[in-house]
C-alpha cells in the first residue's frame, strides 16, 4: 500500500530555508518512510525512501 502523500499538513521545509524563491525540497515523516518532493511543484511528484535510508542520507550530507 502506498503512503499518502498528499495531505499537505504532513510536508514541511528545512528549518534553514527561507521565502527567498531559492530552490528548496519539502519532506513528509511517513512513519517508516520519508516524502521528498519539490517545494515549488507541490502537486508534482514525490519520491519516497525508508526512514533509515533518510537518516542516513542526512548524517552523511551534514558531515
Amino acid at each position: 500500500m502506498a503512503p499518502d502523500v498528499a495531505e499537505e499538513s504532513a510536508w514541511f521545509k528545512s528549518s534553514y530555508s527561507n521565502d527567498s524563491g531559492g530552490s528548496c525540497v519539502e519532506i513528509a515523516d511517513l512513519t517508516a518512510q520519508v516524502g521528498i518532493r519539490d517545494s515549488k511543484d507541490k502537486q508534482g511528484p514525490a519520491l519516497v525512501v525508508p526512514a533509515g535510508a533518510w537518516t542516513s542520507f542526512v548524517a552523511y550530507a551534514s558531515a
